[in-house]
């Protein structure tokens, strides 16, 4: 749970910088939103091969950006048969929606 902005800890605003640093990249950026706008169907997640395909971005590229998302604590990512699909990690989704607030 976050804190309020007049007693966040060092690892709260440690946490806050990774994330918005992370979504500063646009196709970082455009990855996010894809997989928070897939999370509100009834899978909750979205395919890597999905994202290759809506956006337009390379696996290569689609790969390194996801990696530096699942690092930041943004999303999941979780092998479902032989695919990897993304998921929104919500703890930290409602830090960001806190820090807005």
């Amino acid at each position: 749970m976050f804190c309020t902005l007049d007693v966040a800890t060092n690892e709260e605003v440690d946490s806050l910088a990774r994330a918005f640093k992370a979504l500063s990249h646009p196709n970082r950026l455009a990855i996010y939103m894809e997989v928070m706008k897939q999370s509100e169907t009834a899978l909750k997640s979205c395919g890597l091969a999905e994202l290759i395909d809506r956006l337009d971005i390379g696996a290569p590229t689609i790969s390194h950006h996801t990696k530096e998302l699942v690092q930041a604590r943004l999303i999941h990512v979780e092998k479902d048969g032989k695919f990897l699909r993304c998921r929104l990690n919500p703890i930290m989704q409602k830090k960001i929606a806190d820090f807005f607030a």
